[in-house]
């Protein structure tokens, strides 16, 4: 029986193999990333290099290097889903390596911001908001809009972020909400991270956590976040510990390390204020009330919001 090496080597040999490999190096050396590769690094590759490292160069042909028409990672149609091959010259060889295509470093920045935003019972579509998706139909929003903008502009100007956010007040449904979440997805693309709380669902977990001794951990999480937003404040029913030790504390911290707070209410400043005053009991304090007010205005500047109401739109 005539030995394998001997098989191959009249394959080799044969002028049918000769003719496809020369075929095969010439569409190889005729992509434009190799010749592109080989103009770039002419004092270095030489054509024993080249016959060396053809194998590296075909794989690196048979990749997708184009990620425009490419609609996710998991679509991918290379070897290694999400990554583009690039050519290198190691040791006197030619290597691929491989390095994030542009779909993937979109989508994982797309995750990476989602990490940036701690949530706490809020809606879905308030989450995926962006500034740009904000209803410009009435000039309170073309306001809240320009004011957004402003926002983090200023932050992307200056590496700060501004000392005071906004308070966002008006009637139901007109987009309150949604334009907390505009402003903190916009701020996790420049990675600063917003934590986002239901005020009402908030405090009724505060009250659950004296049980299981999470208590101070979660407030001291919401009062010192980089940017917290509190949503629906004043639909709560108060009681003097939770208008006191919980409310109190967070904005008494924010107002005295100047973090930008953010919140939402049915109410305007005065009526926010009176509702302060009375715990669940129905007894009133004024000056307790006036004191977080004070550290209210401190942190935030008030906006009016007016327009068509989004609920009814849906």
């Amino acid at each position: 029986m005539e030995p394998i090496n001997n098989q191959l080597r009249k394959v080799m040999d044969s002028q049918t193999f000769q003719e496809r490999y020369e075929q095969m190096k010439r569409e190889i050396l005729e992509n434009k990333g190799v010749q592109q590769f080989l103009a770039d690094n002419d004092q270095e590759v030489n054509k024993d290099m080249v016959d060396r490292g053809l194998g590296k160069l075909y794989e690196y042909t048979g990749q997708k290097h184009d990620c425009d028409e490419c609609v996710s990672v998991a679509k991918c149609q290379n070897a290694l889903k999400g990554f583009v091959p690039i050519l290198s010259i190691i040791r006197d060889s030619i290597e691929v390596e491989y390095t994030p295509c542009q779909q993937k470093r979109m989508e994982d920045e797309r995750r990476q911001a989602a990490s940036m935003i701690s949530s706490m019972h809020m809606p879905k579509d308030v989450l995926r908001a962006t500034i740009k998706d904000l209803m410009i139909d009435d000039h309170s929003r073309v306001n809240i809009a320009n004011r957004a903008a402003d926002f983090v502009r200023e932050f992307k100007e200056t590496g700060e972020l501004p000392h005071k956010g906004f308070y966002l007040y008006g009637e139901f449904g007109v987009g309150k909400s949604f334009v907390l979440g505009a402003i903190a997805n916009e701020l996790a693309t420049l990675q600063i991270k917003s934590v986002v709380v239901f005020v009402p669902e908030f405090l009724r977990e505060m009250k659950g956590s004296i049980q299981d001794q999470s208590l101070q951990e979660k407030i001291d999480f919401v009062k010192k976040a980089p940017v917290l937003m509190l949503d629906d404040l004043g639909a709560e029913t108060l009681s003097s510990w939770t208008r006191d030790e919980i409310l109190g504390t967070i904005f008494h911290y924010r107002m005295a390390e100047q973090l930008p707070t953010f919140i939402t209410s049915n109410l305007g400043y005065d009526e926010l204020e009176d509702h302060l005053a009375y715990n669940q009991k129905g007894d009133r304090d004024m000056l307790k009330a006036s004191r977080i007010m004070e550290r209210i205005k401190a942190v935030t500047t008030p906006i009016r919001m007016s327009g068509q109401n989004r609920r009814d739109q849906k």
